[in-house]
């Protein structure tokens, strides 16, 4: 078991099995029955059950998020862990700088991490609660993988 986890180890499994996304809603879609909130930003880590302990390192490590079981019904699939980070504080104080700061070697997952610290900036500034800022969150959504 790991105890003291480097910056670089974490950048290699963010870039290997990390995700940096966001729920939007689709502003085309008026569907009562949908979420309340309209952008939903996150960034976790998906490992099988086995190795859920780096996780927890991992919530040691950043000093924030939370860890979960996922199950996966899936055939040739195991059931996983998650590390995740939804709270917007701790995503634009803790998450963004850390990979600000130690960068992503993958270009595809550093791409996604700029598309991210987008997201977040219109958040800060309120555009998701305006249709068309929730139109512009949406579109840089789908340029994410």
């Amino acid at each position: 078991m790991r105890r003291n986890l480097s910056n670089d180890y974490v950048v290699g499994l963010v870039d290997g099995e990390g995700s940096f996304t966001a729920y939007v809603k689709n502003p085309a879609l008026h569907n009562p029955l949908t979420r309340r909130v309209k952008v939903e930003p996150r960034f976790y880590i998906k490992l099988i059950e086995k190795d859920k302990h780096i996780l927890y390192e991992l919530k040691k490590y950043f000093g924030c998020g939370n860890v979960y079981f996922q199950k996966d019904t899936r055939i040739n699939h195991q059931n996983c862990y998650r590390f995740e980070v939804t709270n917007r504080e701790d995503l634009e104080k803790i998450i963004i700088p850390f990979f600000t700061q130690h960068k992503l070697q993958f270009n595809s997952k550093q791409k996604d991490f700029k598309l991210f610290c987008e997201i977040m900036k219109k958040i800060k500034m309120g555009e998701h609660l305006t249709d068309s800022g929730l139109l512009k969150i949406y579109n840089l959504k789908q340029k994410m993988h």
